[in-house]
């Protein structure tokens, strides 16, 4: 079930979120993009740059929405993909 937060951050298309990269809080944005996955589809938020796993697990937790970055794609804790495909 996708909290209203995460339906908020859908609706607007993305979101700004401070997090730790080398050390330094910074302001990354992160915008909202459908991936295919077999005969549906998930949606996440989504970063060009590079963030420790760590804070992405700790973005996805606080969204409700996986988050993926450059270097890789962290879920909200006990959920995978299979839990926000839409099937399509």
């Amino acid at each position: 079930m996708i909290s209203e937060s995460a339906r908020r951050i859908i609706a607007e298309g993305g979101i700004t979120i401070r997090v730790r990269r080398s050390g330094m809080l910074q302001n990354i944005s992160f915008t909202v993009r459908k991936v295919r996955l077999g005969s549906g589809e998930f949606t996440e938020i989504y970063t060009k740059k590079v963030i420790d796993m760590s804070e992405l697990q700790r973005v996805a937790k606080e969204t409700g929405l996986p988050v993926e970055a450059e270097n890789g794609r962290a879920f909200p804790d006990g959920m995978g993909a299979n839990d926000f495909i839409l099937q399509g």
